[in-house]
């Protein structure tokens, strides 16, 4: 397989009624703790949601992917992947330029690889897949807002959108673009063995290339992204799932305090998120009946 064979991806993003979107599951079935057992000055790491983490103020980014080319030059990449997806645009930035790389680009799926993390996959020249990782792939997902005529709008947009994505999968599969438009029309998850007999990766990686770390993610990470999920699940539109989250944020006792603090004040910043998570929910659905 040759990158050169892969078609470029379109790099331009829509009106702002049109909005790509986290899918709710795929953050529910990404464990963080998943790292590579090692790694080198050549490895770029996808550890994150693709596009901007409202959280932890990072994520994987175009911006940052082409620094980190830039520094390697034209070398052999390995690109480690445990991503639960995320921006469908960003990711499709980050795949170009993976796929225009000159030096061989290897993925490493170490856990997941779902959504916008497939397909920037996709732009390697071999695919490893740990025997427990998956892959995930599924039709562009968003929240929309307006009159039907935005919506057909929308829905003609996103269907172009999955044409793009299906065009990538079949032609690394070599599978018929039909067939994959069936795949992401049902959501389809693919453990390793499967990922690799339906043409998603070319090997397993060994099982000592993998490593579960326990200090992945502060407990308030963890809740702000299940916060995430929630909300995203209830209907709330992006902008305003960001604006909760950084409120939170910059609310959370201890957010900037570099002491060590025990389970008890742990136990009890999480109830006060998902307390203020309660309400905001209670005041988002009033809201929508009005």
């Amino acid at each position: 397989m040759t990158i050169k064979n892969l078609p470029a991806a379109p790099a331009v993003r829509p009106h702002a009624r049109v909005e790509s979107d986290l899918l709710p599951k795929a953050m529910e079935h990404w464990n963080p703790a998943i790292k590579a057992a090692a790694s080198d000055d050549n490895t770029i790491t996808m550890y994150d949601p693709i596009g901007m983490d409202w959280w932890t103020g990072e994520g994987v980014t175009a911006k940052r992917v082409s620094a980190a080319l830039r520094n390697i030059g034209d070398k052999d990449v390995t690109v480690k992947i445990n991503s639960p997806g995320g921006d469908v645009f960003e990711g499709l930035a980050i795949y170009n330029l993976l796929r225009e790389h000159k030096g061989k680009v290897t993925v490493q799926v170490l856990g997941l690889a779902a959504s916008a993390a497939s397909f920037i996959a996709m732009a390697a020249d071999e695919i490893q897949i740990a025997r427990a990782g998956f892959f995930m792939i599924h039709n562009a997902w968003t929240i929309a807002a307006g009159d039907r005529n935005d919506f057909t709008e929308v829905a003609t947009f996103l269907d172009q959108i999955d044409g793009t994505l299906a065009d990538i999968y079949s032609i690394r599969t070599g599978d018929e673009i039909k067939a994959i438009r069936g795949l992401m029309d049902v959501e389809t998850w693919m453990g390793g063995s499967a990922a690799v007999d339906a043409g998603f990766a070319d090997s397993l990686l060994p099982s000592d290339a993998v490593k579960e770390d326990a200090n992945a993610l502060a407990p308030q990470q963890i809740a702000a992204r299940r916060m995430e999920s929630i909300l995203a699940k209830q209907g709330m539109p992006r902008s305003e799932r960001r604006a909760l989250i950084q409120e939170l944020k910059g609310s959370t006792p201890g957010a900037t305090s570099s002491g060590t603090r025990n389970a008890a004040d742990t136990q009890a910043d999480l109830a006060e998120h998902f307390a203020d998570l309660q309400a905001a929910m209670s005041r988002f659905s009033a809201a929508a009946l009005k």
